[in-house]
């Protein structure tokens, strides 16, 4: 799947910046780069309203403005945007506001005052994710929605995933982020089905499939493999601490108790991570080394995750070896 160049300086851009001067030096440089579709307005207060008429595949955001600032106008935004997917570049001469923007929902930022060289190239691969992104769920959209879904619990099957997993390798690549990919199965889910039927673990793996959605985001994917393993793809995370925090969350929704056909049922999961670029850079290496993590909580006692040890990147920080573990109630 790939995106022309002529899409991208085709692509709907608005500019929001308070001060008329950033506006005009900003159209300025996108024109002359053959950017032909630009909006922009000097009232955050309009931004909302003209997001939902035009559909921007850009928003170049800045952050400081009064009566609304661009903090306000991301959280306005998310309530408008269906997709749960902000195309926002924010912009900032407050180096401390460029982790807050991310954590709000921009996708990547531009500094103040500004370099020609840094816009264009974040403007460009930006939109070239963008584009790529709207290209994937218009082909999803196209196909039988059994192709991509797996029949059982209605989540992504290994289709899907691969889409979704290329898409978000170039966002990380492009914006030079870090993605996460966590491989996970169920801890004696085979007992289940021997003592208490396939039909009972057919329903608790649609459970499973449910509370694991509910722990990611809407960007993110839940998809199953098949029997009890699952793979979830983040499409964005900080870094080993953010990915480590998504894993706890995932421990302690499926080691809550489950009533099915008047059983009580409990189970718990052992759950692999691997982080883009440190244990991979591309699909097939980040879920081996997710699996491989996977296999060392299963050593490590079960009801726990592990993040890989193994780096394939030159710059990766010092392998994580060590275990945090949540107990399933009783």
């Amino acid at each position: 799947m790939t995106v022309s160049e002529q899409d991208i300086f085709k692509a709907n851009i608005l500019i929001v910046d308070d001060q008329e001067a950033n506006v005009e030096l900003l159209e300025q440089m996108l024109i002359a780069a053959g950017y032909t579709a630009i909006s922009s307005t000097i009232d955050p207060l309009e931004v909302c309203e003209l997001h939902h008429e035009h559909g921007y595949d850009l928003i170049l955001l800045d952050l400081q403005m009064p009566r609304m600032d661009g903090f306000q106008v991301m959280e306005k935004l998310k309530e408008i945007d269906t997709e749960n997917y902000l195309p926002v570049l924010a912009i900032t001469a407050q180096p401390a506001h460029k982790l807050r923007a991310l954590q709000s929902g921009a996708k990547d930022f531009i500094s103040k005052p500004f370099d020609l060289a840094e816009v264009l190239m974040r403007v460009h691969n930006m939109l070239e994710v963008r584009l790529l992104h709207e290209a994937a769920r218009n082909h999803s959209k196209m196909l039988e929605p059994l192709a991509l879904s797996d029949a059982l619990t209605g989540i992504a099957n290994r289709r899907l995933l691969a889409d979704r997993m290329s898409v978000a390798l170039v966002h990380a690549r492009r914006n030079k982020s870090a993605m996460a990919v966590m491989y996970l199965d169920l801890d004696g889910f085979k007992q289940i089905n021997d003592t208490l039927g396939h039909a009972v673990g057919d329903t608790l793996l649609k459970m499973v499939a449910q509370r694991l959605t509910a722990t990611v985001r809407e960007e993110d994917t839940v998809a199953r493999l098949g029997g009890d393993e699952f793979i979830i793809a983040l499409w964005h995370v900080t870094g080993r601490d953010d990915a480590a925090r998504v894993a706890l969350k995932m421990i302690e929704a499926i080691s809550q108790p489950y009533n099915i056909e008047g059983h009580a049922v409990n189970i718990t999961t052992s759950l692999g991570v691997s982080i883009y670029p440190m244990h991979g850079e591309d699909a097939n290496t980040l879920m081996k080394s997710a699996d491989e993590a996977l296999y060392e909580a299963k050593h490590a006692g079960k009801n726990v995750y592990r993040i890989s040890g193994h780096t394939d990147h030159p710059a990766a920080g010092k392998p994580a070896h060590d275990t945090e573990t949540i107990k399933a109630p009783h």
